[in-house]
């Protein structure tokens, strides 16, 4: 989908992205198009340093990474080339509903 650019989003991490745009698009387009770009920035800004974002073992034991833009938290594998997303979160969920989300997606 976006390999080009040097990251890969998992289908349901594109499906977050949009879900996240649609959420924000109820109130305002133009606020969910910021986000939305905002979102892929920080995606894109990982590409060459993968490893700046932090771990959170209490999320997980794969080998993830984590950032977050305003108050979503991007979970990627830094290792794969292109760069996998793996999940867009909103970071005020349950720690275990998102560890969850992490569970089922490989």
């Amino acid at each position: 989908m976006t390999a080009g650019q040097g990251f890969d989003l998992h289908p349901l991490a594109a499906q977050d992205i949009t879900g996240i745009w649609t959420y924000i698009a109820d109130d305002s387009p133009q606020a969910a198009r910021r986000v939305r770009e905002e979102i892929l920035a920080a995606i894109r800004a990982l590409v060459p340093f993968p490893n700046l974002g932090h771990k959170r073992p209490d999320l997980t034991s794969r080998p993830l990474r984590f950032t977050v833009v305003r108050e979503y938290l991007i979970a990627y594998a830094p290792e794969e080339k292109p760069l996998w997303v793996v999940a867009v979160m909103h970071g005020r969920r349950s720690p275990r509903v998102m560890a969850a989300i992490l569970r089922g997606r490989a």
